[in-house]
């Protein structure tokens, strides 16, 4: 069998620059691993600052650090990888066509050290870089990854002078502990992905729409923000070095109230009502939550309790995902001494059925990692009594294979074993019918996966 030829690679790179300027940055960056032809277009551009060692503070250090960013910005209109070397800092810049920056500080051997982050737009910058902060100006996003105490200073600056910012990632900052960011009216996305050392999150961003968080714990307060919709709280770090502070979920819960679309750890849930928090005797509802992702290691009882009494407050719910993912974390619940209010006994299965709200706009649930245990299946009992004009439940086996949910009668299951060939029939786990799952195409019924990060 002749080689198949690889006729673009061999296309002059004058032509492949013009070919990765027409995708997002983040698929252009992806074809260096296509051949050599493509990885020579991501060959670094060094950039060496040669400041003497006394004079690292100075102004006129920050001014050639200012310059030579605003060169990169400015130069040709196809994406480029710049390397910056700064007498005891070094990092990568990535620049995109569509007005993206992607810088990157782990390249720097810094040690690892505590530090905060403060970002506020229009920090007094001296008249002589002003002519340089133009050119930041007009980025769109900015994805800023392994920021150190090296690179805090030019962060600062990058984030005070981008007026037209609409996307802000920070990733895998080791080191950072707290972050207080004010942002101007355009700023509508902020995501902070695996920082292990994480405290606090302070915001405040009148045009925010999504938060999206994955990792530890820490105290998150948004402030500001009637715009907010998409809301990621991923913590399947658990609580790393910070301690369970009930009082300050309940506060982020509540500036969350008008959201229409949440996707929260299931533990988190558990720990409140083991607490002592009820849900339905809060002073606020999800009056505007369209869309529900429950995430966690497995559903056992306490997590399926937790997640009915959740629901007592999402009155218009519409869409509810609930994933199981066992390469998660195991989060264990500790044992309270003190209650945010009265001491909550879990309940039992007759208890969970009474007090479980009708849902009476639900009409998609989509179980992701179905095992078979109790639990689930009680769960799904629960919802399929409870969401009267539900019309899907979706089961998905951790081998991603689906199935379409019914329940059915004992009197019936014959008649409905004739009737469908791929229908298993599963007994409820209070005996009370069976399930019949009937295998389903899985085409179109997963969620984005962007949205559990």
């Amino acid at each position: 069998m002749e080689e198949s030829l690889d006729f673009i690679s061999s296309l002059p790179s004058e032509i492949l620059l013009q070919i990765i300027s027409l995708i997002p940055l983040k698929e252009a960056v992806k074809t260096s691993i296509l051949s050599t032809a493509w990885r020579s277009l991501w060959s670094p551009f060094q950039v060496d600052l040669e400041i003497d060692s006394d004079y690292i503070t100075s102004d006129e250090a920050s001014k050639k650090l200012i310059q030579a960013m605003a060169m990169f910005l400015k130069s040709h209109n196809s994406p480029e990888l710049w390397k910056f070397c700064k007498y005891g800092m070094v990092f990568s810049a990535i620049k995109g066509v569509q007005k993206e920056l992607y810088l990157d500080f782990s390249v720097d051997k810094e040690m690892k050290s505590n530090l905060d982050l403060i970002l506020e737009p229009n920090c007094s910058i001296s008249s002589k870089h002003s002519i340089e902060i133009t050119s930041f100006s007009s980025l769109k996003t900015l994805h800023l990854r392994s920021v150190n105490h090296h690179g805090k200073s030019l962060v600062s600056t990058l984030f005070s002078n981008c007026l037209q910012l609409e996307s802000l990632k920070l990733e895998k900052c080791n080191g950072l502990q707290r972050i207080d960011m004010k942002a101007n009216i355009c700023l509508q996305s902020f995501t902070m992905m695996d920082c292990p050392d994480m405290i606090g999150i302070t915001v405040s961003a009148p045009n925010l729409k999504s938060f999206w968080y994955r990792g530890v714990l820490p105290q998150i307060q948004l402030k500001g923000s009637p715009q907010l919709i998409d809301v990621i709280l991923n913590l399947r770090e658990g609580l790393g070095q910070n301690e369970f502070d009930c009082e300050d979920v309940l506060s982020l819960l509540a500036s969350l109230k008008d959201i229409e679309i949440l996707t929260i750890s299931g533990w988190l849930l558990q720990w409140l009502c083991t607490a002592g928090v009820i849900f339905r005797r809060l002073e606020f509802q999800f009056s505007k939550l369209k869309e529900l992702r429950w995430i966690g290691s497995l559903m056992d009882r306490p997590k399926r309790d937790s997640l009915a009494c959740f629901l007592n407050i999402v009155p218009l719910l519409e869409i509810l995902f609930v994933k199981i993912d066992q390469s998660y974390s195991s989060i264990s619940c500790p044992i309270f001494h003190h209650y945010w209010h009265e001491p909550h006994l879990w309940m039992d299965y007759a208890t969970v059925k009474s007090n479980a709200s009708e849902l009476k706009h639900l009409k998609l649930v989509k179980l992701i990692g179905f095992t078979n245990e109790e639990d689930q299946l009680l769960l799904m009992d629960v919802l399929l009594k409870k969401a009267a004009t539900l019309n899907s439940m979706i089961v998905t086996s951790p081998e991603n294979q689906s199935w379409r949910v019914s329940r059915i009668p004992y009197g019936q299951l014959k008649q409905m074993a004739r009737s469908y060939s791929k229908q298993i029939g599963i007994s409820s786990a209070n005996k009370e019918c069976f399930f019949g799952l009937k295998e389903e195409d899985n085409d179109g019924l997963c969620p984005e996966n962007g949205q559990c990060l």
